[in-house]
């Protein structure tokens, strides 16, 4: 009796874990760089760099990153460089999902067409800055019209550079 209670409760336990794992929360940050230069580089709001160009896969949300592609003239946070901006989870009311931009605004200036794109939710949508004057970019912080949302799980984000 003893060791057909524990085998139902390890079966239990064991469809359980699957089950936490399929509902998991996972977003993938993935980069194209056409330019034939540079290294595109993803950060954290805590400076630690998360991905060097290879696909980012985070397990849970990820808040606040930004994403930029080095040329050697970007500062440690994309100072001087063009910047994309995102923040990456499933929604759990209206408009709380993600949310991605490009910012020019100082320290941070034009330097490489860039853009990005969501993927697995929400495809397509996304924002391109080919020069300096685009309005799909923040030129100053009030610009919050050029935010684009995703309000789908696990929504991915490939971000563009040179195209």
């Amino acid at each position: 009796m003893i060791a057909s209670y524990k085998a139902i409760l390890a079966s239990l336990l064991a469809a359980m874990t699957v089950a936490q794992g399929v509902a998991a929360e996972s977003h993938t940050v993935r980069f194209t760089n056409k330019c034939g230069r540079g290294t595109p580089t993803l950060r954290n709001q805590q400076g630690k760099v998360l991905s060097t160009g290879g696909d980012f896969k985070s397990n849970g949300p990820l808040i606040g990153a930004i994403a930029y592609l080095q040329t050697g003239n970007c500062g440690a946070n994309g100072e001087g460089c063009t910047l994309i901006e995102t923040t990456l989870r499933n929604p759990t009311t209206p408009g709380s999902g993600s949310s991605s931009d490009i910012s020019l605004i100082p320290p941070h200036k034009f330097s490489v067409a860039s853009g990005f794109k969501y993927f697995n939710g929400c495809d397509g949508q996304g924002a391109d800055c080919k020069d300096q004057n685009c309005k799909t970019a923040f030129h100053k912080p009030t610009d919050t019209n050029v935010q684009v949302a995703c309000q789908t799980n696990d929504a991915g984000l490939n971000i563009i550079f040179c195209d």
